[in-house]
């Protein structure tokens, strides 16, 4: 296992605990886990998880609430559908609502 392959993991771990109807952020993600990776590698995390049925990636996006990795999915509008679905409003590619839906790992995962 290479090291990016570890820190991928740890993202998805992280992505896997992101409520229901709740979205973060790839930087909000790379604070969380302290290490010098960027938000970019999160991303990149994000984008090699497609067909991991178990990783909500759909719930990390930029942190202006752009959904930047859509068109890593399937269809040309399944993460915003995905969003919605869960509550989102959308325009423009953009989450109207992020910071009602902002899910910060900082604050929601200390022990």
């Amino acid at each position: 296992m290479s090291h990016s392959d570890s820190f991928f993991e740890k993202v998805y771990e992280v992505t896997r605990k992101i409520p229901y109807g709740r979205i973060t952020s790839y930087g909000a993600i790379a604070q969380y886990l302290g290490t010098k990776k960027s938000a970019r590698m999160v991303g990149w995390a994000m984008n090699a998880s497609h067909g991991k049925e178990d990783i909500p990636a759909h719930r990390v996006v930029n942190r202006k609430g752009i959904l930047t990795g859509k068109h890593h999915f399937e269809g040309t509008h399944l993460m915003q559908q995905l969003l919605e679905s869960e509550g989102a409003i959308i325009k423009a590619h953009q989450i109207i609502n992020f910071e009602d839906l902002f899910w910060n790992p900082n604050i929601e995962l200390k022990s």
